[in-house]
Formats: C-alpha cells, structure tokens, sequence
C-alpha cells in the first residue's frame, strides 16, 4: 500500500520509514493545525496510530475533533507552567504563538495577529493525564513558533520517554534549547532543514533509518493538493471536464444538423437564394 504523504517536508515519510515496524504506535503533536493539510500526523492516524493533537486555535481544535474522532484532541497552548498567557493568534496560518519576539517578527513581514489569553498546561500533565504506561510513546513533534524552550521545559523527560523528538527550528540554526534535549538523555540526528530530530539514548538504533533523506524506495505519493505536487494536476478531474465538453459538443452538432435538414432551413437558403438574384438585377 502506497503511503501518503501529507507533511509540508516529508517529515510523516521520515517517522513512517522509522517506526513503521513498531507500529501502530502512539504520538503526541504540540502545535497539530489542521488535521489534514501540512499535518505531521495525517498519515500515521490513517495507519491505525494514535495519540494526543494540542492545539489553541479554535476553528483548527474544531477541525481535529471531527476528523481526528479516535485521538484525544486538546484546546489548550503547552509552556513550562500552568497558566494562562497572551496568545497571539494568526486564525488562517501556521504561524501563531506565545513568543512576543516571533509575533512581532512576522508582524514585520506583514503577518496580521489577533491577541487572546489562552490556558498553558505543562507537558508532563497532559501525559500524566492521557498517556498509559504500558504504551510507548513513539514521538513528540513540536511546532510552536519560538515557544518551544518553554514547552520542553515543561516536560519530565525522566519519567516520559518518547523515542523521537522532532522540533521545527527554521529559524535557529543551533538553538539554545537543544541543551534541554542532549542532557535529558537524548542525541541529534537529524536536521532536514526546517526540523530537528533526537533520538532518546536507548534507542540509538533509530538513528539509521532517520539518516537518509526521504527518497524514491519509501514508496510515498504526495497528497491532492500539496505544494510540492504543483504542476501535477488532478487527472481524474480533467478527464470528467473532457467528457463533459465532449458531450457538450456533440449535442451541439447534432442540434446544428437537425436545423440544416429542417424545411425552415431550407426555406431561409431559397429566400436568401431570390433576394441575391433580385439584388444582382
């Protein structure tokens, strides 16, 4: 069965490469967005895995209950406490945040951000409270706009252990937080140009699948609609216009045929046929 890539860099083929052979499995995804376009996690659900989706932005949460039915999905923003913080909220992108310095970065590239006071849970209570022991927590992605110090700052890495942790950092090229990850016990794998991997010490193992770029032998195809897939169209869709122009054509035709052979038609060509005759005289 050929895998489906919805991730904006393929990072869903790099995760199944990984871990497909211990799988389904169970994830947890900080900074989910919408269920479907750009998700880390799309594919993986589809797989049979499951797991907990985080996300603050309202319409996105509403999107992941009725799509994402057998995940537990959470209305809330992950930092280092218990609290409640200005959000700043960008409703139609990927871009919103609790760091005031990455808001007014992107309100310097014209990104237009609506402030909200939003509820921050710590890591380690959303995995005290949803996450089983006796289940293996496979990977954490975060995706959190410049907040992502806070966020694993937030987390007992002693007591939860997941195998991958997988941050988007396209904006640092060695951020400061990656300290939090290396001494928990965690060493660095990857960086695929927007995110970075680790991989937990006891299982090094992971490191070889995770060190090659995703390539033709994954056996992937891109998703309707993904920025990469561009000029590929939709086949199926032209054929269906094709046929319905054709059809349109051919009834056309015959309309044209059933007026030239009609006594109307061929009245108008004998009086049109008399009046060149008499205008000629």
């Amino acid at each position: 069965m050929t895998f489906t890539s919805y991730a904006q860099n393929f990072e869903d083929v790099t995760l199944w490469r990984t871990l497909k052979l211990f799988g389904p499995g169970f994830y947890i995804d900080i900074g989910a967005n919408h269920p479907t376009r750009d998700s880390v996690t799309r594919s993986l659900y589809e797989r049979g895995w499951r797991g907990i989706n985080i996300e603050p932005v309202l319409h996105y949460y509403e999107s992941l209950c009725a799509e994402r039915p057998e995940d537990v999905n959470l209305c809330v923003a992950v930092g280092d406490e218990e609290n409640e913080l200005v959000f700043f909220e960008s409703p139609e992108t990927g871009l919103s945040t609790l760091s005031l310095e990455m808001a007014e970065r992107q309100k310097a590239e014209g990104i237009p951000f609506i402030q909200r006071t939003v509820k921050t849970r710590t890591l380690t209570s959303i995995c005290e409270e949803h996450v089983h022991s006796e289940l293996p927590l496979q990977f954490i992605k975060i995706d959190v706009e410049g907040f992502e110090e806070q966020v694993l700052r937030g987390m007992d890495f002693q007591r939860w252990r997941p195998w991958i942790i997988l941050v988007e950092s396209s904006y640092d090229i060695d951020p400061e937080w990656t300290s939090i990850i290396l001494e928990a016990g965690y060493k660095f794998a990857l960086c695929d140009g927007i995110n970075r991997y680790y991989v937990a010490q006891e299982r090094l193992e992971l490191l070889v699948p995770l060190s090659l770029p995703p390539n033709f032998l994954d056996d992937f195809r891109l998703c309707a609609g993904h920025l990469f897939s561009h000029p590929v169209v939709d086949v199926q869709a032209i054929r269906t216009d094709l046929c319905s122009a054709t059809n349109r054509a051919e009834l056309a035709e015959a309309k044209l045929t059933e007026i030239y052979n009609s006594r109307f038609w061929r009245l108008a060509k004998i009086i049109t046929s008399v009046k060149n005759l008499v205008s000629i005289k």
